[in-house]
């Protein structure tokens, strides 16, 4: 299956949930658009940070959603690669191995 196939049932499936529950998905939707447009990081690298995250907890999907916007954000193969080896550091052979994975996503949703 391809990133953006995965990304496609991502989507899917959250608004599934965000039917069921639509007080709470639009609260927090309320507080990804407050910390992503507040503060005095950059919109990159706050989801620079959130990459981080999503590979030390092992979430393919939300690698496929943070490397999107990394993509959309104009971040380079060599500073996504930056931020992976961090991961790979602070996270040892399982950060290795979902960083590959997020590494593959951002080659195939670059091309």
């Amino acid at each position: 299956m391809t990133w953006q196939a995965k990304l496609n049932d991502t989507r899917k499936g959250l608004r599934n949930l965000n039917g069921a529950i639509p007080e709470t998905a639009q609260a927090f939707g309320g507080l990804g658009k407050a910390v992503k447009t507040g503060g005095v990081l950059d919109f990159k690298t706050k989801e620079f940070v959130a990459l981080g995250i999503a590979v030390a907890d092992r979430c393919e999907p939300c690698i496929s959603l943070h490397i999107e916007a990394l993509v959309k954000s104009g971040a380079t193969r060599a500073e996504v690669a930056d931020v992976l080896g961090m991961c790979i550091q602070m996270g040892g052979g399982p950060a290795m191995m979902y960083a590959a994975k997020a590494l593959e996503c951002f080659d195939e949703l670059n091309a």
